[in-house]
Formats: C-alpha cells, structure tokens, sequence
C-alpha cells in the first residue's frame, strides 16, 4: 500500500476533519513500528518493519487512533493543541484503536488471522478453556472461601482485614475483588481479572451489560471506557475563558517567582 492508499483507508474506517499527512520512512527502527507527531498531524511509518500490508494497517490504524485523539483535544481546546505532555496510551485511546480496528475489519482492510493458522486456533482454544475459564471458577471458588473466613473471623474475635493481611498475605483490594465476584456471581469464563473487573461494578445492570461486552469480544480497555460517565459539554467561550484564567494564574505566579529572584540578585550584588 502506498501513502494515499493508506490515508483513503483511514478516512474510511472514520472520518476526520483535522487535516494530517502518512508518510512511509522506507527505513527499519528498532525502537517502533511507527509514530504520531501531534503538532504537525504526521503520520510516519516505518515501512521496513512490516512483513505484510495486514501489519501496516494495523500500526496504521493504531497512529490514525493518536490523530482521532488530538483531534478532539484540540476541538475541546477551542482550535489549539493543549500544552503538556497528556499521556498517550490512556483507557480511552485503546478503547478507540480497538473499534477502528473492528471497524477495519468489518471494511475488509484488516484481519487478525488467528484461524489461518490451526495450530495457534488450537491453543487459543487451550488457553481460553483450561487456563482464563478455570482460573475464573478457582477466583469464584477462593471468593466464596474468604466469605466463610470473614465469617469465621467475626466469630472468633479477629479482625478479618488482619487475617488477610498477615495470614494469608492477600492484598487487601485484591480479597475484597474477589469475593465480590463470587458474591455477585460473576461468569468464570470471562477470566480471573476481567472478573475483578465486573465485579467493580456496583450497579447490577451495569455489571451484566459488562459481562456481556466482554463475552462478546469487546476488549476490557472498551468496557472500561464504556463506563465512564462523559464530561459535561462545556462551549467553546467558556472553555476558553477556563483555559485563560489558568495561564493568568501561571503569570501571575512566575512573575512573583521572578521579582523574588531579582529581589535576592540585587541583594547579592
């Protein structure tokens, strides 16, 4: 694929109205795949390092996901790339990659190939039945266990958060997680900590509608995006009224900083 094909892509898969640039390196890193330049909206790939256009597109999608999240921050910003260093790979930004991935796939540019190979499909099989299940039933099982020591312990005069913590050695977030999920009867095929996961969960609507997503295929990083309440909208006049009293507050206290400075300067003089 080249430059144009790529970016024609990534338009179908979700529009965008923020202009932006794919360029292929045609060189090999070490370091990454490929990388986003939120000031210039650049999209470089390193085309070297890809074996198929299936790894490409993936690596594509993934940098198109980083211009998709500038994008809005510059929209909420009122026109201007916020200053700072906002943390790249947040809950939200996986969220995004994995539906433009879906939505990739459902275009026909992308595909993840597990049953092309039988032998991986086989021990995908392996590792979601033996090992994510049946590491669910023993956390739903050890949930129900640390119930009955509550009960014990409440019985016997010991405090229960004692016990958990010296005795068994069990971090004490952890314990109250897992029996949760075995107290909210959580579904083991989901696995040991996307049962942690639900069992966070305090509304029951909320709980089953997660344990459904994540079923289905939906990723936890989705789910947990999914659960988030979204911000209060706020207009452009207002957030650019928020963003100036922040930069006044800032003047005004590094030219407090700076007379201080000047004030022992002349002291020293």
């Amino acid at each position: 694929m080249n430059q144009d094909a790529i970016k024609k892509m990534l338009l179908d898969i979700q529009s965008s109205e923020l202009e932006f640039t794919v360029t292929l390196t045609g060189k090999r890193s070490k370091k990454v795949n490929g990388l986003y330049k939120p000031q210039t909206h650049e999209i470089l790939l390193h085309s070297k390092n890809f074996q198929s256009d299936n790894q490409l597109v993936y690596t594509a999608v993934h940098e198109y996901a980083h211009h998709l999240q500038t994008e809005r921050r510059e929209a909420e910003s009122g026109g201007t790339l916020p200053p700072g260093n906002a943390r790249a790979h947040t809950c939200d930004f996986w969220a995004q990659f994995h539906a433009l991935l879906r939505a990739a796939e459902a275009k026909g540019y992308y595909r993840i190939g597990v049953d092309e190979s039988p032998e991986l499909a086989a021990l995908t099989e392996t590792i979601r039945t033996k090992y994510l299940a049946q590491s669910g039933a023993l956390l739903r099982e050890l949930g129900q266990m640390l119930s009955k020591a509550r009960a014990l312990c409440d019985a016997a005069n010991i405090r229960f958060e004692d016990y958990v913590d010296r005795v068994l050695r069990l971090p004490r977030p952890a314990a109250e997680a897992i029996t949760k999920a075995a107290v909210y009867g959580v579904n083991p095929e989901i696995g040991y900590e996307n049962m942690k996961l639900v069992a966070s969960i305090r509304s029951p609507d909320k709980r089953a509608e997660a344990e459904s997503q994540l079923l289905e295929g939906q990723t936890p990083d989705t789910v947990r995006a999914g659960l988030k309440k979204p911000p209060a909208e706020a207009d452009t006049k207002t957030r650019l009224e928020q963003e100036k009293t922040r930069i006044e507050k800032t003047i005004g206290l590094l030219s407090r900083r700076l007379k201080l400075v000047e004030e022992n300067l002349a002291a020293l003089a």
